[in-house]
């Protein structure tokens, strides 16, 4: 495959920062407002906090619709719904109503994966010289890539291959909304790790190359694809029966929420409906996931209770580990984790097509929030803000008077 130049090369700085599918928070304007905190410590009058918090968002970022679920102090699983599938012939949204995930996908791939290590078929420090075929063409720096850094953002790999074929297609996506991550969605995902050189210094970059290769490698080593693994190990015990890597297969899907143009693409009105991406070879362990509020709710509180089984459980300790410390997007495996104002929020967040997800937890007070978006939104900072709200009010319980 052809490298970017001339013409090009301008256009290959900034495409990094226009990317979609990526799995950090790109703007957190969390609104710590003390009144709302002190309000829903001492009213737990959660439906006007989420109320207030919501129509703030989607008035200042004039998002198509939302769907909100939150699980407090491990109570009762709640949701809330904004606005509609598709503002022409659309459905109210609500936690049934089905999404795209995007970058979401890896977090269910994270944990199968510890799985696989756990019952012996993997080992955190398996190399990509053993991993890959013995004829992949691999640089000395690519050889040394261990499972864990692809599973941590560790590997030093960029957020995708910077092709001449890889920018056209993004030039395009910014006119027409199209998917433009065939190239890792192919074999071709492997092409370019033969002159791949490791950065000086050894940090998280988030990568959807090193996670389109965790697909490539689970269906080489274990001869099934990630919706197979993942419904065995995690969709069916945790009776997630309306979440699929290939949605279409789903009863929901003809009323899913369709996906709307927002900050991106840029070239496309915000508010115009976009085409769905789809995938159907690596990439589908890296972004292919769809979901509801309900479902996702489920699959959180498994990281909050520890009521699943053993080895879900242990998967989910492992994938839930601090890998490489910071104060801000500390990597865990696919999870990152964040520390603000004496609080641990750990979290992900997907952008795919016209949506933006974002589901966490705070462990120690024992809540969950899932926030889903059918517009394109890099703001997307309302889970955290609900998150750090609730587990401010959960500790300010003791002074209401």
């Amino acid at each position: 495959m052809k490298r970017i130049t001339g013409r090009f090369s301008g256009l290959s700085i900034m495409l990094p920062l226009l990317l979609t599918a990526c799995g950090t928070l790109s703007d957190m304007q969390v609104d710590e407002n003390p009144h709302e905190v002190k309000q829903l410590a001492c009213s737990q009058n959660l439906d006007d906090m989420v109320d207030t918090v919501a129509r703030r968002y989607l008035h200042k970022e004039k998002s198509s619709g939302m769907a909100i679920g939150i699980i407090r102090n491990n109570g009762a699983a709640r949701t809330w719904g904004y606005g509609y599938t598709n503002a022409v012939n659309g459905y109210r949204i609500d936690g049934e109503t089905l999404f795209a995930l995007g970058s979401v996908s890896k977090g269910v791939t994270g944990e199968v994966v510890a799985g696989l290590v756990d019952k012996g078929q993997l080992k955190w420090d398996d190399k990509l010289v053993d991993l890959l075929p013995k004829n992949t063409p691999l640089s000395e720096d690519a050889k040394k890539i261990t499972l864990l850094q692809l599973a941590t953002h560790t590997s030093g790999l960029p957020r995708q291959n910077m092709t001449k074929d890889m920018l056209e297609s993004f030039l395009k996506y910014l006119y027409t909304g199209d998917n433009f991550y065939h190239e890792l969605d192919s074999d071709a995902v492997v092409d370019d790790l033969s002159s791949f050189k490791r950065p000086l210094l050894r940090q998280p970059q988030y990568s959807n190359l090193g996670y389109a290769l965790l697909g490539y490698i689970l269906k080489l080593k274990t001869g099934e694809d990630i919706q197979q693994l993942s419904y065995t190990f995690i969709f069916d015990s945790l009776k997630m029966g309306n979440t699929s890597f290939y949605a279409s297969q789903l009863k929901t899907y003809p009323y899913r929420a369709i996906g709307h143009a927002g900050d991106q693409p840029k070239l496309i009105r915000r508010g115009d409906v976009v085409p769905d991406w789809h995938f159907s070879n690596n990439m589908v362990a890296a972004a292919s996931l769809y979901s509801n509020a309900d479902d996702l709710l489920k699959y959180l509180r498994a990281h909050i209770d520890d009521s699943q089984s053993a080895a879900l459980s242990a998967a989910i300790q492992t994938t839930e580990k601090i890998y490489f410390q910071r104060e801000m997007e500390a990597a865990n495996i696919a999870w990152v984790t964040d520390y603000k104002d004496g609080q641990i929020i750990t979290y992900q967040v997907g952008y795919i097509g016209g949506y933006s997800s974002y589901i966490g937890f705070d462990k120690k007070h024992k809540n969950a929030v899932v926030v889903l978006q059918n517009s394109f939104n890099w703001s997307n900072y309302v889970g955290h803000d609900l998150l750090l709200k609730m587990a401010m009010a959960d500790d300010f319980k003791g002074r209401c008077r």
